[in-house]
């Protein structure tokens, strides 16, 4: 016989189920309903600021600059005296060695001036010769009583002394005509390539403005030539001698040529504000030409330890220069000065203490003063 349940009991019954299954569905779904409220919350909140610890150290860089290359030496050859010339020994492009004859030129009137202060030379000699014989003779006669009276004596030895005075004026006179005549013979006063020639073979030559306008030849020192940069007035405390610098040059773009800092002037250019320094270059295989442009790099590395940060580090607003220091979960900002830059560091230099933490990425956004997580 079958047991009946009554209506309201039946109806409990199904409460109870659907409460129990109400409850499994929750059960399977709370995993994810927590996952995405812990992500809703951690996007909420604030990112973590970045800081590094500031530290000392030295920052090697380097400045690219334009620089020319000039002649080590180079010099005007001018005529010393007025004349023709009568033979040229070398022309453009010619190699010579201190000393060398360049050109050899004439003026007869030189070589008249020579034989007249040789014969008045000859004269005189002679001349000298008979007034020291004649005081000597008559200075052994005065050794006798009453022979010669010590007047007569003092009479031959002005004499003589006269006529060696007039010789040695005479030797004076032939010295200089002989040097002038030397210097029809032109000669190379170092060694070097002749780069200009402005004269030909009978031209009448003479001292600069006297019959020669432009330089006979011209000489230049190749194989040493000196390289000049204006180095600017923020980056000379930089540059010491004996440096050693790299360049190029547009005929050999793929070629680097050294040398080294060996004269800086010491002063600044009062229009460009720079100074003038000089690099000594070896050029032994003449591939540089004097008056070629040269792209420089210059090396600047600081000579003592200064406070580096990144680039980022470092805060460009309207009001100046800044980095954002973090003292006691606070933000505060800094006044600085920027040196040397170089692989995304930066030279700083302000009130700051080695240890400090400052902010790697610094923003305008970061208020002084406000709280840094």
């Amino acid at each position: 016989m079958k047991r009946r349940i009554h209506k309201p009991v039946r109806s409990l019954l199904a409460f109870a189920g659907s409460l129990l299954l109400a409850s499994l569905l929750t059960n399977c779904h709370s995993p994810d309903s927590k996952a995405e409220v812990s992500e809703t919350e951690a996007a909420a909140a604030p990112a973590a600021t970045e800081v590094f610890s500031l530290k000392k150290g030295k920052l090697a860089s380097s400045l690219q600059i334009p620089g020319e290359l000039v002649a080590f030496r180079d010099v005007d050859i001018y005529a010393k005296v007025s004349g023709f010339i009568k033979m040229l020994k070398v022309d453009v492009g010619s190699e010579v060695q201190q000393g060398q004859l360049l050109a050899l030129a004439e003026a007869p009137e030189l070589s008249s001036q020579l034989a007249s202060a040789e014969s008045r030379l000859k004269g005189q000699e002679a001349l000298s010769i008979a007034s020291k014989a004649n005081y000597e003779r008559i200075l052994e006669a005065s050794k006798f009583s009453g022979a010669v009276s010590k007047n007569d004596v003092d009479q031959a030895l002005a004499k003589r002394n006269a006529d060696l005075a007039q010789l040695d004026a005479a030797k004076s006179a032939y010295r200089e005509v002989a040097t002038l005549r030397s210097y029809l013979e032109i000669r190379a006063p170092f060694n070097g390539i002749i780069s200009a020639r402005n004269a030909s073979t009978g031209a009448y030559i003479g001292p600069a403005g006297k019959g020669s306008e432009f330089p006979l030849f011209v000489l230049t020192e190749q194989k040493r030539l000196r390289l000049v940069i204006a180095v600017p007035e923020a980056y000379t405390g930089y540059v010491d001698q004996n440096n050693e610098v790299s360049f190029t040059v547009k005929t050999f773009p793929d070629k680097k040529f050294t040398g080294k800092v060996k004269r800086l002037s010491g002063a600044l250019d009062k229009r460009l504000r720079s100074e003038r320094v000089e690099v000594d270059v070896v050029n032994n295989d003449k591939k540089l030409l004097p008056g070629m442009i040269a792209e420089v790099s210059l090396p600047l590395p600081t000579k003592n330890s200064t406070f580096i940060v990144p680039k980022s580090a470092i805060v460009n607003s309207t009001t100046g220069v800044f980095v954002i220091r973090v003292r006691d979960h606070k933000a505060e900002w800094v006044p600085v000065k920027r040196g040397l830059e170089a692989d995304n560091k930066m030279e700083v230099f302000g009130q700051l203490n080695e240890g400090d933490q400052l902010i790697t990425t610094a923003t305008e956004e970061i208020r002084d003063g406000s709280p840094v997580k």
